[in-house]
């Protein structure tokens, strides 16, 4: 049987304890201020009387931020708690929502939300004039559980338990240059007649590298001169004539202004998978969405 809880006992301000979650996960009061919507003094009330409601003190300052006092760090598992309590509330009332309208959340690279989703939104809009959409460009993935987005457009398989998760197909992605720019280092014929080109680099840590090399192209950090983790950046400097760079293949083919680097060669696969939060399943207006991107981007 469930133990009923002694709601007097409870003297503090639910809003003031997310005011000290963020502020304690962002670091600062401005951090968590834009974190939230919300104007920096308020947000330092609300931490002030929170502290005040409990008589402890969670914060001290250091330079310019903020650090948990020992209390602080006591009450903060506490806090995460309730706010995971909170978002789960959240979202199995958005489940269960029967309604058409109000407001949904896409995130997708920044590629895809410029190149896939404009014409996919327009017909979402056509269909459901009453939602409003919000669309989140990140090449992180966002966390589903914790309501960053209702719905994500990723190129891994979800292994969390409570997201549920299709594979819409699977994407080659290509090697595009400018005609001028392999004009220029004397055409590409072969893996081996890149050693001497430049490519755009979009990955740090060197894997794009690693991997060109395993099909013969024997290339150095020195043929990477340029490094943007950015990829409608990249694919500017791409079109501009500055290197070489890589791209979905249905996106890069309807580039008129560049052309397959090596066209016979076998291009990269990678998936799509659409993917949702469990909870969510249940509500019309996300199955609608969801059905919807998951025909459009087939």
């Amino acid at each position: 049987m469930h133990k009923r809880m002694d709601w007097r006992s409870v003297k503090f301000d639910w809003n003031r304890a997310r005011a000290f979650l963020v502020t304690a996960e962002e670091g600062s009061l401005s951090a968590a201020a834009r974190a939230l919507g919300m104007a920096q003094p308020t947000l330092g009330r609300q931490v002030s009387a929170l502290e005040s409601e409990l008589g402890v003190a969670l914060f001290e300052r250091v330079g310019k931020g903020l650090t948990l006092t020992p209390s602080g760090l006591k009450l903060l598992e506490q806090a995460r708690a309730m706010g995971d309590a909170a978002g789960q509330f959240s979202l199995i009332a958005k489940g269960q929502s029967q309604s058409m309208s109000g407001n949904i959340c896409i995130t997708a690279s920044e590629v895809y939300a410029s190149f896939l989703l404009p014409p996919i939104i327009a017909k979402l809009r056509d269909h459901a004039p009453d939602l409003h959409i919000e669309i989140v460009t990140s090449n992180t993935a966002s966390d589903l559980r914790r309501r960053e987005a209702d719905i994500a457009i990723r190129n891994f398989r979800p292994t969390e338990p409570d997201l549920i998760a299709r594979k819409i197909r699977d994407v080659p992605a290509r090697l595009y240059a400018t005609p001028e720019y392999l004009r220029k280092i004397g055409g590409a014929k072969h893996p081996q007649d890149l050693k001497n080109a430049s490519f755009i680099n979009i990955d740090a840590g060197g894997m794009l590298m690693d991997y060109l090399n395993t099909q013969g192209m024997g290339l150095s950090k020195e043929n990477f001169p340029v490094l943007t983790e950015n990829y409608l950046v990249m694919w500017e400097m791409v079109k501009q004539g500055i290197g070489i760079g890589i791209l979905d293949g249905n996106i890069g083919d309807a580039e008129s202004r560049v052309v397959r680097v090596l066209p016979d060669h076998a291009p990269i696969l990678f998936p799509i998978w659409l993917v949702a939060h469990r909870d969510l399943s249940t509500s019309p207006r996300i199955r609608m969405v969801f059905d919807l991107l998951a025909a459009e981007l087939a």
